[in-house]
């Protein structure tokens, strides 16, 4: 079920929360500052500033990328953000914000999915019109979802190298938010990256779009098997703490989210 989110075709410590980890769609009763953006919506949140845009926003092509671009660089304004967090506004927060903000700061590297993967809906993808800045064997799939540090976030924000391969000759069935910035960043900052994401998605179902839960789902058990039934390495070693967040959650699972938040959620 925790499966790297990216088939559109298949199926704590003393250190002080600052305004360094920003929120993205602040679900205010959920606590948590993450940083992020209503794609579908054309409508970002950042640094808890509405910024509007008029600009067509389509699934899975590079006006995605574009946006997030816009959010990466309008976050980046502020010297005192040192990670950026992206998720939607159908994820959920799994721990309270000092858990996330440890987790985070202390982590070695930025999370973000980078997975050689073979296949139709990998390299299958892959077109050798990239050449020759992007080869075969650099061709990489991740999850929309991601963390990074500030040099990560600058390097994606000035990019002029990959843009231009990406948006002519990654098209449908090439999904570019899948594939665009885990490859370029694994070519070269492959070292800073964990290779995976934070965000938990169920894929288990098939089809093009990931599990949507709702209210009779939400149960102590289902949260604590997404919180503690994963295993994965942070920071070089064995941990069973591997997502900071979750999705796809209808607005009806809001309520009984609430009532679990203190006990299973931590805030």
């Amino acid at each position: 079920m925790g499966k790297e989110e990216g088939v559109k075709d298949t199926p704590a410590s003393n250190l002080k929360p600052t305004n360094q980890c920003r929120t993205l769609l602040p679900m205010r009763v959920l606590q948590v500052f993450l940083m992020l953006v209503v794609l579908a919506l054309g409508i970002s949140v950042v640094s808890m500033h509405m910024i509007k845009y008029l600009k067509h926003v389509a699934w899975g092509e590079m006006s995605m990328c574009e946006a997030e671009r816009r959010l990466l660089a309008n976050a980046l304004l502020d010297i005192s953000n040192e990670w950026f967090v992206l998720l939607s506004e159908a994820c959920i927060p799994l721990r309270g914000f000092e858990f996330i903000y440890n987790y985070v700061s202390k982590s070695r590297y930025s999370f973000m999915g980078s997975a050689d993967e073979d296949g139709p809906y990998g390299r299958g993808r892959y077109s050798y019109a990239m050449g020759p800045e992007v080869q075969l064997s650099q061709w990489r799939k991740g999850s929309q979802w991601f963390e990074i540090n500030r040099e990560l976030a600058l390097y994606i924000v000035e990019d002029i190298i990959y843009y231009h391969k990406f948006k002519e000759f990654c098209r449908p069935p090439c999904y570019v938010d899948e594939h665009y910035f885990p490859t370029m960043l694994s070519i070269r900052y492959s070292h800073l990256l964990a290779k995976r994401t934070l965000t938990w998605t169920d894929w288990s179902k098939g089809g093009p779009h990931p599990t949507t839960f709702g209210k009779s789902v939400i149960t102590e058990m289902f949260l604590k098997m997404i919180q503690e039934g994963q295993s994965c390495l942070y920071n070089d070693q064995t941990s069973q703490v591997c997502y900071l967040f979750a999705r796809k959650f209808a607005p009806s699972a809001l309520e009984p989210l609430l009532k679990l938040a203190p006990k299973v959620l931590g805030f």
